[in-house]
């Protein structure tokens, strides 16, 4: 859950000295150095298996499945968030390498379309196990099996809502001192980092709410053989979630009191608040890597993991070795015209 002062905690001035006494007194070169050379690769390698993961649901749901459900709708959508989300990460690739040379236009609309991806994928998931604990509890709610404009409204709604969440970071982001793409003021980062902050804690409680009511459901004697499976499933989902973007928040949290105003201090104490702000960048960066990753597996948890998609999975596999067997197995042609009759045959 990111915003645009999360990649460039080495840019920002923490403490209220004057800049050349707060280089002087907080150098955090390491921490700059660590961030380039971790973060590039990683990012890579996220945006790979990503793109991957994603575009393949998207084909899946094309070929196969009917797009006017509300299930389906919503498992499209992510995977469109997903890439949304997954297209702003070359640039901060790049960005922590060189620096922001590409513009103050260009770092508006990756920051905007960053953000929008990830509004939407939080607000999706929620919908997503909302809707999955109404079927649970309610299988014969209208909601279970509607289609048609409703999916479409309710997906229409969730860009409009992340739209609208995401503006400020078209309209408030800058290039400062030609180097960094980042909030016009400590305002604006403060407002990205609580409204993170606010996103994961809305959907921690409805995860815990309603997973812990299908949970109870499941255990009933009553319930289907197959719930073991299902138990499990709902635990990794519950896991992964937690362990990708507690930490994540937790830190992003503890980094915005660097933003409110604070009173001058002598220099051993902005000694010892500079090496505590060095270790919150180092513990930053690598659960920032960990909660973005978060991308990938949506299309492995929230689809695959699913009978009926690996089916559909295995289908395509199958077709397209089919089409390459066929195609290697296919006789040569000789085609030879008749010199009397002009007559073409093929052997």
């Amino acid at each position: 859950m990111a915003t645009t002062e999360d990649f460039t905690t080495s840019a920002t001035t923490y403490y209220n000295y004057d800049e050349d006494y707060n280089d002087e007194l907080c150098d955090k070169t390491s921490v700059t150095e660590f961030g380039a050379s971790l973060t590039p690769i990683f990012f890579s390698i996220v945006m790979i298996l990503s793109m991957f993961g994603n575009i393949l649901v998207i084909v899946i749901l094309a070929k196969y499945e009917n797009l006017k459900s509300l299930t389906n709708a919503f498992i499209l959508n992510l995977a469109v968030s997903d890439l949304f989300f997954t297209a702003g990460l070359p640039f901060w690739a790049y960005y922590h390498t060189h620096g922001w040379t590409l513009g103050n236009v260009t770092c508006k609309i990756v920051n905007f379309v960053f953000c929008i991806g990830f509004y939407s994928s939080g607000i999706l998931l929620m919908l997503m196990t909302a809707h999955r604990y109404i079927a649970v509890m309610n299988p014969l709610s209208s909601l279970v099996s509607t289609t048609g404009w409703f999916s479409v409204l309710a997906c229409v709604v969730v860009w409009v809502v992340s739209v609208l969440i995401a503006s400020p970071a078209l309209f408030f982001t800058e290039v400062q001192n030609q180097f960094y793409c980042v909030y016009s003021n400590s305002t604006w980062s403060l407002w990205g980092i609580y409204l993170q902050n606010t996103l994961f804690i809305i959907s921690s409680l409805v995860f815990i709410f309603c997973y812990s009511q299908i949970i109870c459901r499941l255990l009933r004697p009553t319930a289907q053989r197959r719930k073991n499976k299902t138990l499990k499933l709902i635990f990794t989902l519950m896991i992964v979630f937690f362990v990708g973007w507690t930490p994540y928040n937790v830190v992003i949290f503890l980094k915005s009191f660097y933003f409110w105003p604070r009173p001058p201090v002598d220099s051993n104490a902005v000694t010892s608040s500079c090496e505590m702000s060095k270790q919150l960048d180092y513990i930053f960066y690598i659960s920032r890597l960990i909660a973005f990753s978060h991308c990938c597996l949506n299309p492995v948890f929230y689809v695959f993991v699913g009978v009926k998609f690996k089916n559909h999975l295995k289908k395509m596999l199958k077709g397209w070795r089919n089409d390459n067997n066929s195609i290697r197995n296919r006789p040569n042609r000789l085609t030879i015209t008749s010199i009397t009759s002009g007559e073409e045959f093929s052997m």
